[in-house]
């Protein structure tokens, strides 16, 4: 049945690709903490192909592809195509936000409270950007309107989740500390994501906007899970087969 032109949509969701949503955050968070055990070498110099591994499985896996895959499982009774150029920005600003997050946090190879403050603010105020920025690029049949209180509380919550993030990142090392850290910080990630979709009502009119570059498709969340999880894969590769090789890359830290 076609919603009327005025009527409030009721969003539904597909509760298989919010859990997909939340394995992929686990993983990228799980590795980007793996990541950060040899971001500094023993001198506090910057390894900079480990420190943009970090930045990727955090930034790029842990929290952008769990937002595109939960987008995609935010299901409305009217097509929904997505802003390339919107998209992408998107993807890079998460990125290079949680790289500089991680360098502020760990920079010279320790843990410092002034940097770890810094790059928490900073961190979580980017996710919000990058989570709104990616609601905007929806093209769609509807008006957005947002609740400025439920958008406060996701807001809150990214700030705190970063923090939590980017001080496990740097306190804990051994690997069974950070997988109950990984999968603390995926269930903080889905939950801003989905704190924000429900500051969400759309309201149904007459003509979606028209954008000249837009992707579409059923099977995208499913494609994003696919890609971030080759990409993982790549960087276990690069950055975990590296160090383990050579254990005197590692930092003292």
């Amino acid at each position: 049945m076609e919603p009327l032109l005025g009527q409030l949509l009721q969003p539904k969701y597909s509760f298989v690709l919010i859990f997909l949503s939340y394995i992929i955050s686990f993983f990228g968070s799980l590795l980007a903490l793996q990541c950060t055990k040899w971001m500094f070498r023993k001198d506090g110099t910057l390894d900079r192909e480990v420190a943009i591994c970090a930045a990727i499985a955090l930034g790029g896996i842990g929290i952008w592809s769990m937002h595109f895959i939960g987008m995609q499982a935010y299901r409305l009774p009217v097509p929904i195509t997505y802003d390339l150029v919107l998209t992408v920005i998107s993807l890079i600003a998460a990125i290079v936000i949680s790289g500089i997050a991680l360098y502020m946090t760990g920079r010279g190879g320790k843990f410092k409270v002034r940097g770890w403050l810094a790059g928490s603010l900073l961190a979580g105020l980017g996710v919000c950007v990058m989570h709104y920025m990616g609601m905007y690029a929806m093209d769609l049949s509807a008006v957005m309107t947002l609740n400025p209180v439920t958008v406060g509380l996701s807001v809150v919550i990214a700030i705190v989740a970063a923090a939590a993030a980017l001080w496990l990142a740097f306190n804990l090392t051994k690997l069974s500390h950070h997988i109950i850290a990984a999968l603390v910080m995926g269930l903080a990630v889905c939950s801003m994501h989905y704190v924000g979709m429900s500051a969400a009502s759309m309201i149904c009119v007459a003509e979606k906007s028209s954008t000249a570059w837009k992707i579409s498709g059923d099977d995208l969340g499913l494609w994003v899970f696919g890609v971030a999880s080759i990409a993982l894969l790549y960087i276990f590769w690069v950055v975990m087969g590296r160090n383990i090789a050579n254990p005197a890359l590692q930092s003292s830290a």
